[in-house]
């Protein structure tokens, strides 16, 4: 099978668009399929052109969807809306990560009706294609002969929660760590964990979540993380290939092309 695979697409639809045309998705004749590793909506405004795309891809199996941790954070924000609406949307952490225009975007609605009305809005998002269909969709890993695909890293021994962890030992059982291990998981900076010798043996683990100019930056000494040289293409190294081009900075999305044997019974979680 040949697939394509992006992450943290983050709602920038034409920009996801551009990049699967110029690696000749839409012109491919063989069978395929799209894996998208995490984050599909926040920062972007093409919420709605995105969601179309991805049900009408659902629709035809031809895409495989790996949760995110902003798609927790969706999740998150419309389980407590009330208590946000009350807070004020502005002074949240789902303001700056984009959560609250997500969810203004596909309810058609304004920040003053969601905070009047939030219950409405969290019934209305409860109602909606993403939570009806996408969501339940989402996988926490997806693995072939080859590769595993996930959003930040494999589940790990690690010295701190989720983007604190700075420190990774490897856990031989991540497959079936529970809900909370794939929370943090989510995360983490594969990039870290993978030259921790956090990897899966003879596999390549495929991720985003964490800006792919982090490796090129620390490891190969290639510019800024942001700034002066920063290169937000796809980052390579044993065990790891990191995609997060950090789209809302770079204005790109990266996508590569990979061809393995599937292993669908592997694939139930």
């Amino acid at each position: 099978m040949k697939y394509y695979v992006v992450a943290d697409v983050h709602g920038f639809y034409d920009l996801m668009i551009k990049a699967l045309t110029e690696k000749g998705y839409f012109t491919d004749a063989a069978p395929h399929k799209l894996i998208i590793c995490g984050d599909l909506f926040d920062r972007g405004k093409q919420s709605k052109e995105l969601l179309e795309f991805v049900l009408g891809l659902l629709k035809k199996d031809e895409v495989i969807l790996i949760r995110g941790n902003h798609e927790d954070l969706l999740v998150d924000f419309v389980e407590k809306l009330p208590m946000y609406a009350e807070m004020g949307f502005q002074y949240t952490h789902h303001y700056s990560n984009g959560t609250v225009h997500t969810v203004r975007d596909l309810t058609r609605s304004t920040l003053t009706k969601m905070s009047i009305q939030p219950e409405a809005t969290a019934a209305g998002m409860k109602r909606s294609e993403l939570f009806k269909t996408v969501l339940p969709a989402m996988k926490n890993y997806y693995e072939t002969k080859n590769y595993i695909f996930v959003h930040g890293w494999i589940p790990s021994i690690a010295n701190g929660i989720g983007g604190n962890a700075s420190f990774f030992q490897f856990n031989p059982e991540w497959r079936n760590d529970d809900a909370a291990g794939w929370y943090f998981a989510r995360w983490y900076n594969g990039m870290l964990a993978a030259h921790q010798g956090v990897i899966e043996p003879g596999k390549t683990i495929v991720c985003g979540h964490w800006h792919a100019s982090f490796g090129h930056s620390r490891y190969e000494g290639k510019g800024a993380e942001f700034g002066a040289g920063e290169d937000f293409s796809p980052y390579y190294a044993d065990g790891i290939i990191a995609l997060d081009a950090c789209t809302g900075h770079s204005k790109m999305v990266n996508c590569i092309v990979l061809e393995d044997d599937d292993l669908p019974n592997t694939n139930e979680t």
